[in-house]
């Protein structure tokens, strides 16, 4: 249990990473287009290869898969559009900068996936005692792009560095704790509901990447994003790659 408490802190370790970062230092939009670029290609492979793809082979012909990436899909919709209702209503709302606007997604979305992405991995130390390399790199890369973005935008609305720190602080404590569930909890689940649970994570990420985190990589970075993206993914398929070889 310790280990796997240890393995899920280690991968959204980088929330509180990208948080000391943003709230400490100035980055230039570019950079931080190209670090979310680079996050998005990651999280595209993990998407294919770490959850999909295994939700599928795993759950053939159940339909368990479409229904877990349809349902993480539009929990992370819905629940993006409320939050943002709610913000709308705010007296000073025209005053919000982007930067600001985009903290209730950023931090909605690495709950919606962080927390069944951890679960994934507390799911495979149980199987084989280890845990993907390919998944955990992919989780603490992408991570890091939405806690600077996220931070960023909390520094514009006025919030204090410490204030900043321990919300990541605590997500990642949140998300390490899921990975526990995983390794405890959930093993005795059928292979469907296994599936369910990867694809929801699948369903959620995708959902993030086209809305928010890759609009404003190409927003903040332009065509260089696209390249980031690109490179972010092949680095993330070669891993896999050496890890089933």
């Amino acid at each position: 249990m310790l280990n796997a408490f240890l393995i899920g802190l280690l991968a959204t370790s980088s929330l509180v990473i990208g948080g000391i970062v943003a709230s400490r230092f100035s980055l230039s939009k570019r950079a931080i287009g190209i670090i979310m670029g680079f996050g998005a290609g990651t999280l595209i492979s993990a998407i294919s290869y770490e959850l999909i793809f295994e939700a599928v082979k795993i759950a053939k012909g159940t339909g368990f898969p479409a229904y877990g990436l349809f349902a993480g899909a539009f929990t992370f919709f819905f629940a993006d559009k409320l939050i943002e209702k709610f913000s709308s209503g705010s007296p000073n709302n025209a005053d919000l900068s982007k930067s600001t606007k985009l903290i209730v997604p950023m931090v909605l979305a690495i709950i919606l996936d962080g927390i069944p992405e951890s679960i994934v991995l507390g799911l495979g130390m149980f199987e084989d005692g280890s845990v993907s390399l390919a998944m955990l790199v992919a989780v603490f890369i992408s991570n890091l792009p939405e806690a600077i973005a996220g931070s960023t935008g909390m520094k514009a609305g006025g919030w204090s560095k410490n204030k900043i720190i321990l919300l990541w602080l605590f997500i990642a404590l949140v998300c390490a704790a899921s990975t526990v569930a995983g390794y405890t909890l959930f093993v005795g689940a059928s292979e469907r509901w296994m599936a369910f649970i990867l694809a929801f994570a699948g369903g959620a990420i995708l959902m993030m990447l086209s809305n928010s985190m890759i609009p404003e990589a190409y927003e903040h970075a332009g065509k260089l994003a696209g390249v980031f993206t690109v490179l972010g993914f092949f680095l993330s398929v070669m891993m896999i790659i050496l890890e089933s070889s």
